[in-house]
């Protein structure tokens, strides 16, 4: 019988770095990330500025979850809430056709989510039940979207991270869970929702260090377009953490299932091994 192998940690952890980026390069991590960032500007930005358009308290919308994702104060803040928070009368102005370009545009950025997660699982697409699923994926994440945005004020620093984590976890485990059609266990999808949840968190610092100051600047020397393309930068960081954040979480589940079987095997060697003298 053959001996599993036994692996140091230096060369799993050579092993695992290597796998996640071959995933990464299977999975067109680029491609899918500036796909993300590309559908979420055209759509997440016109819903958000329409229902923002409903409430009475006035213009928080699009604009406003850019400043409190990027961690933006200021000159920088007052650019986008310029840029993307439009007037009350946005609903009122907002045609038939106009609408149904923008929910077009949301299946198909909930599409471009549901085949990313499906890539890295490995699963066929199911045709037949895509579209209800990536109908109420996106209706949720709107509403999810603009409750973080009017929690932006309520809740005191570190317990607001801590509300961002648990509910942002909670949508990013249901969200796999919808667009793949409940093929994969939520056992197996709790690692990637954490993971992805940590990484915006971690994403959203970095954003103050480096795409604050370069949205300032960009705004100065070219106005909304350097504005524009600032976000559209953050939003394929984004899209990299949405889908780097599920296929780590793909890995960590690929790994315990097989330290599981390395586990058995040796289980298995060990019970056909005799025992010790006088052990009978």
């Amino acid at each position: 019988m053959r001996r599993a192998v036994r692996w140091g940690p230096a060369e799993r952890l050579e092993r695992d770095v290597r796998r996640i980026v071959r995933v990464g390069n299977e999975l067109e991590l680029l491609h899918r990330a500036m796909a993300f960032a590309a559908f979420g500007l055209v759509t997440i930005a016109p819903l958000l500025i329409v229902v923002a358009a409903t409430d009475p308290r006035g213009p928080r919308g699009f604009g406003r979850w850019i400043v409190d994702g990027m961690g933006l104060s200021g000159h920088a803040a007052r650019e986008v809430h310029a840029l993307f928070n439009a007037p009350g009368q946005a609903l009122t102005a907002t045609g038939a056709l106009s609408m149904l370009a923008v929910v077009l545009f949301g299946l198909s950025f909930a599409a471009c989510v549901q085949t990313g997660y499906e890539r890295i699982w490995g699963l066929t697409t199911a045709l037949w039940h895509r579209l209800w699923r990536q109908t109420l994926w996106l209706v949720v994440l709107v509403v999810y979207l603009y409750a973080e945005e009017q929690t932006a004020d309520v809740s005191p620093g570190g317990l607001r991270v801590a509300v961002t984590l648990v509910t942002g976890t909670l949508f990013f485990w249901w969200g796999q869970r919808m667009l793949l059609g409940s093929r994969v266990s939520w056992r197996a999808l709790l690692p990637g929702a954490l993971l992805t949840m940590t990484g915006l968190i971690g994403l959203r610092e970095v954003s103050v260090l480096f795409f604050a100051p370069l949205l300032v600047t960009n705004a100065l020397t070219y106005g909304p377009v350097g504005t524009v393309l600032v976000v559209e930068s953050w939003l394929v960081g984004v899209g990299y953490v949405v889908f780097g954040g599920a296929a780590l979480g793909a890995q960590w589940e690929y790994r315990r299932r097989r330290h599981g079987r390395a586990a058995r095997a040796l289980r298995t060697e060990d019970d056909g091994k005799p025992g010790p003298p006088g052990s009978a």
